[in-house]
This record gives structure tokens, sequence and C-alpha cells, in this order.
């Protein structure tokens, strides 16, 4: 009798120990959610009405080196040059803290790219927003250094789902993107709440979801090879975005120190190309011709190559946006120019394109799988997933974010821990020195 009373009294602890952590996550959560549901509602409205306001007056683009120098003056000013969504990612992973002023400067400076016409999207201010929220409330709720970690995991998720409606993606992107191949479990709650309080709060303020209406064809042997063969194409493509991305940031920084001149002389060839091309397609996210390429099958044969070049170059001489809705752009019509003639329909290929590169930058097969089904619907699910499968393996270890780790290799079941884009500094995994 001793003994059942002893285990019973065993047990009730353990369970007191559970109950204690729920209690405790699903209080951060929506601490964290509907902070970020309330300021990433706001910062959607922000990129909309600045978006609207170029688009009615355009020559505002002639802001555009002005808006550079602006943008260094405030980063500067609030002392957090050089922050990005890289140390976002740093802190979850050795626990390195965010500065608050981050939020601020993010929020303020990406509205101001999308205003003058630079060439970026608003994800890359989610997670560094979403972060910085997540991190100051573990913080003020005095919160160890693990469950700090994961506190910022969860303001990354519910930044991402306020912006974009897709909760369940957001919070997989999160438990995945710091660390390719290791997904934190224990993370999946507090994010998942976390992100659908933001989202019911987005939806409440008036912030329609990102959604697509996308024609699947038949589920055929003959079309999953062809949606194959475009996967291994947009992983190319994944990689050339991504290259371009870190070796114009490297390249422009090194010949132009300066960050005033290089500000000041990006905003001008930015709008020189603009005015070079007699299209304002490549300014701003570009969402409107990412609608049209899933939505009508319609897209420019180069638009993904201009939209490369218009992003490595906004970005890296010192504007400030995401790079995740400029690889959307770039898949989604690379996808509608190639695969018709691979024999897929245009607007169904630039769906595909669009998470096949998504994938290939950012190394997160299951996110994107997920992303894919809440963007597009379910019934082309096995498409998706066949194409994240490709785009992951082929891309190889390249990657948006240089401090992503990948944990296990992408060629056998073995540990590696290389930083993304450490090829570069001639890095190898095993796997590859045996598969030359």
């Amino acid at each position: 009798m001793q003994k059942m009373l002893d285990s019973a009294r065993q047990y009730l602890r353990h369970l007191a120990l559970y109950v204690k952590a729920l209690a405790k996550w699903l209080l951060v959560s929506v601490l964290v959610g509907l902070p970020c549901g309330l300021l990433g509602s706001a910062f959607h409205v922000g990129v909309e009405v600045v978006t609207g306001l170029r688009e009615a007056q355009p020559w505002v683009i002639w802001t555009l080196p002005a808006a550079g120098l602006l943008a260094v003056a405030i980063y500067r000013l609030l002392g957090v040059e050089g922050q990005g969504t890289n140390n976002i990612l740093s802190e979850i992973q050795s626990g390195r803290g965010i500065k608050p002023l981050l939020l601020p400067a993010i929020f303020l400076t990406t509205l101001l790219t999308h205003l003058a016409g630079g060439s970026a999207g608003r994800e890359g201010a989610a997670l560094q927003m979403g972060g910085t929220i997540g991190f100051g409330v573990g913080k003020l709720l005095r919160l160890d250094d693990r469950d700090l970690r994961t506190a910022t995991m969860t303001g990354m998720a519910a930044f991402f789902s306020a912006l974009f409606g897709t909760p369940l993606g957001a919070t997989v992107f999160a438990m995945g993107v710091v660390s390719v191949g290791l997904l934190y479990h224990a993370a999946f709650l507090p994010c998942f709440i976390a992100s659908l309080s933001a989202y019911w709060l987005s939806l409440q303020l008036g912030v329609a979801p990102t959604r697509f209406a996308v024609a699947v064809p038949a589920l055929t042997p003959l079309m999953l090879l062809r949606v194959a063969g475009l996967a291994a194409l947009c992983a190319i493509v994944s990689v050339l975005f991504c290259g371009a991305l870190h070796h114009a940031e490297t390249n422009i920084q090194k010949r132009i120190p300066n960050p005033w001149l290089r500000a000041a002389l990006g905003g001008a060839a930015i709008l020189a190309l603009t005015l070079l091309l007699g299209t304002t397609d490549y300014n701003g996210a570009g969402m409107p011709v990412i609608t049209a390429a899933i939505e009508q099958g319609q897209a420019r044969p180069l638009a993904f190559v201009w939209k490369i070049v218009f992003t490595a170059l906004t970005l890296a001489v010192g504007f400030k946006g995401g790079e995740v809705v400029p690889s959307f752009f770039v898949g989604a019509c690379f996808g509608c120019v190639v695969g018709p003639l691979l024999g897929i329909p245009a607007g169904f290929a630039a769906a595909v394109g669009l998470i096949a590169v998504f994938c290939g930058a950012v190394n997160c097969p299951m996110a994107s799988m997920v992303l894919a089904v809440e963007l597009f619907g379910a019934p082309g699910m096995l498409f998706y997933a066949l194409a994240c499968g490709v785009s992951y393996v082929l891309s190889g270890y390249t990657g948006l974010y240089s401090s992503q780790r990948i944990l296990y290799d992408k060629l056998k079941a073995q540990f590696i821990d290389v930083r993304a884009n450490a090829y570069r500094e001639g890095e190898v995994t095993e796997a590859e020195k045996q598969h030359p």
C-alpha cells in the first residue's frame, strides 16, 4: 500500500512539473504572440501604404540615394549597425543578446526601402522584430538561457505568421531554420500558440492571409517526373540567388567600405537600372508579379534574373528588408517561364518554382512543404513535397543565412555541423569528399 502511495506522489510531482511548464509556455506564447500580431499587422499595413504611395507617385523613386543615406543614419543613431537576421539565429544558437533598438531600426528602414523602391521583402524584418520581442519578453520574465532561446523562436514564428497568415508554416520554419537537420521539438507548442495568437489578432485587425488560387494537374508518374525536373533546375536557381546576395555584399562592401557612399551610390544604381528597364516590377516586394505568375501564368522571361540583380544590389548597399519574398518572386517567375517547356501548366509551375527556390535557399524542407499547403492548398501537396525534397538535396550547402548551422549531411545520415555557405571558404563535408 505504501509503495502505491509513494508511486502516486511521485507521479503527481512529475505531473505538476509538466503542468507548470505548460502554464509557463502558454503565458510566454500569448505575451509574445499578441504584441507580434499587433506590430506585425501595423508593419503589414505600413508596407502596403508606402508601396501604394510609391506607385501613385512615381517620382518617389528618385529619392533612393537619400533613402539609403537615411537608413545608414538610423542604424548608426540607434547603435545597431551590422545587426540583422544572422544575429537572431546566433542568439538562438549561442545565447548572444539582441539589442532592443533593432526593432524600431528594422521597422523604419524596411518601410523606407519599400517607399523608395528598393528590392526587398518583409520577412527578414519579421524574423528580426519577432525575435527581438520574444527575447525581450523572455528577459522580462527572467527565463533561463535555454528558455530565452525558445522565447526568441516564438517571436520569430509569431511575427512571420502575422505577416503571411501561415501559422503552421511559420512554426516549423522558426523551429528548423536555425539548425538544419534538427527540429527543436520542445519549441513546437510555444511557437504554435504564439503563431496562432498573432494570426488571430492580425485577422481581427483586417490583415488578409497570403493565399494563391492554383489549378493542380492530375497526379501521374509523368507529371511527377516533370515536377522533379523543374525542382532540380530551381535548386540551381536558389544557389545562384544566394550566391549573388552573398557575393554582392562581400564585394561591394570591400570595394566601397564607406557605408554612406555605398548607400548613396547603390541607391543611384538601383534608380538607373529601373529607368533603363522602363518598369518598376523589380522594385519593392513584387507581390503583384508573383500573383500574376501563379494565378494567370504570366511572367517576363528574364524577370527572375533581374529580381536577383535588384535584390542583391539593394541589400548589399545597406537598404533593409527580407530575402524570402524576393526568393518567392524569383521562383515563381522562373517556374512560370520554364515549366511549360517541361510540359507543366504555367501557373502550377510558378507555384512549384516558388516553393522549390524558397526551400533551396533556406534549407527547410519540412517548413517549405507546410508553407506550400497553407499558401496553395492541399491538393498539390505530393507535388510540393517532391519539389522540396529534390531542391533541398541539390541546393547543397548554400543558404540565405550564413549563421545557419547544417548539422547533418545532405548526402548521407552523418553529423557534420557546418555553416551554410562555409564551402565558399574551403570547408567541405566528408560525404562530399567521398562523392566528388
